[in-house]
């Protein structure tokens, strides 16, 4: 088994053996969640209020859906239509079994797509936003720069791509090998938006976490 394959088998081993709770989805921080979904939502409402007026609110996709939990509380409320893409199946389920008495008529689930985003390549031209949280981590650079341009394409006329991960306190990365995960550095990240054609629009950091937590970092993208 190469290095990537080990890399990807051990974040895959991690998740599955967490329980579909919001609590397993956060690592045992499910206090936070409320703190974060706000601040989420203030961030994606003002940055196409003021930098991407011409944004729809029509379809979205939500990377690393876990349960679902950013769906639920960000992305269903606001777009006609939520597509889903995790690598467990099991997590998946439950977050159609958990959504779908929420939607209706304006705000419903589209596709639930079981794949880990290094192997995920979406529709050219389907999505006015897409979403990814705490999943970018396990993706290597080279993986992360080739997603990144995969959604890029994917993208609609005005939309965005929005970024929420963890960074690292310092001018190195931090690897967890428990989860087969990697807070990078910005710099890190600003490189890697160059390599794949991005600019940042909007960002900012998460405030209102304990101090014991990563640092927090958010990014608006569009095409350059």
């Amino acid at each position: 088994m190469d290095k990537d394959k080990s890399w990807y088998h051990g974040g895959k081993n991690y998740w599955q053996g967490k329980s579909s709770t919001i609590n397993g989805m956060m690592g045992g921080y499910s206090k936070i969640a409320k703190t974060d979904m706000s601040t989420s939502r203030r961030f994606l409402l003002k940055t196409i209020q003021t930098c991407s007026k011409e944004t729809q609110f029509g379809h979205a996709l939500d990377c690393g859906a876990g349960i679902g939990r950013v769906t639920k509380g960000l992305l269903l409320p606001l777009f006609e239509i939520v597509d889903l893409v995790d690598q467990n199946g099991e997590f998946l389920s439950t977050a159609k079994a958990k959504l779908s008495p929420l939607t209706n008529d304006k705000h419903r689930l589209g596709e639930m797509y079981s794949c880990g985003l290094q192997d995920f390549d979406p529709q050219p031209k389907k999505y006015d936003v897409i979403w990814c949280q705490w999943v970018l981590t396990h993706l290597t650079d080279d993986d992360l720069c080739s997603f990144l341009l995969r959604c890029k394409s994917s993208l609609r006329r005005n939309g965005i791509i929005f970024i929420k991960e963890n960074v690292s306190r310092d001018d190195e990365p931090e690897v967890d090998a428990a989860d087969c995960s990697v807070a990078r550095t910005e710099h890190t990240y600003l490189q890697l938006f160059k390599k794949s054609g991005l600019i940042i629009i909007k960002q900012q950091y998460q405030g209102n976490f304990p101090r014991r937590l990563l640092p927090v970092r958010m990014y608006a993208l569009v095409e350059n």
